[in-house]
């Protein structure tokens, strides 16, 4: 009988423990989906936000800001140049009826009513004020010489707990170590990775 019971006892903690192994098999592959989308949407987020700065920066300086520093400066005290053509260029007759109008607004109001926040731009979402990666060059692309920027961060910096190569297991495009980012230091685009 004590034996009986002894069994049954190891039994039912044997049961326990496999439904528990059971629960946590399921419940680990869609809490690491969850995290990744929500992490990887705000890193997105962040990276649209400072192309969009890093393009207003090139419209004043005509290229790109090679850290973060120089492109709050700039973008805080420099002006847009506002050209206003008047009459018409293409036409070889008017060329000496053609005037340029030039103003200046500030580039401060163009970047509060595009709603980016100089001071948070450079940090990481969920890392403890971690900045992101950014290198601006020239480089000769098809024998011209054009300027080129790049911005981002591994995956494994802003994954937290989930940036282990062991989840892997739950999807075999992750990669811990490959970055979110936009540009490239070898050709002149701007599009993010995530777009492709």
């Amino acid at each position: 009988m004590k034996k009986r019971t002894i069994f049954n006892l190891l039994l039912v903690v044997l049961i326990g423990l496999l439904i528990w192994m059971l629960i946590s098999g399921i419940r680990e592959p869609i809490a690491f989906q969850q995290q990744r989308q929500r992490r990887e949407a705000s890193v997105i987020d962040k990276l649209i936000k400072i192309r969009r700065a890093q393009e207003a920066y090139r419209g004043i300086t005509g290229e790109f800001a090679k850290n973060f520093d120089t492109l709050k400066q700039v973008l805080t005290n420099d002006s847009f140049a506002l050209v206003k053509v008047i009459g018409d260029p293409d036409d070889p007759t008017n060329m000496n009826a053609v005037t340029y109008d030039t103003s200046y607004k500030l580039a401060i109001d163009s970047i509060a009513s595009m709603g980016l926040n100089l001071d948070s731009l450079p940090f990481v979402p969920y890392t403890n004020k971690v900045i992101f990666d950014i290198t601006a060059d020239t480089l000769t692309y098809q024998k011209t010489k054009v300027n080129v920027v790049e911005v981002g961060i591994r995956r494994k910096v802003f994954m937290g707990p989930w940036g282990s190569e062991r989840f892997k297991k739950y999807d075999h495009a992750y990669d811990p170590n490959k970055p979110i980012k936009f540009g490239d230091l070898n050709k002149p685009i701007l599009s993010g990775n995530w777009e492709n």
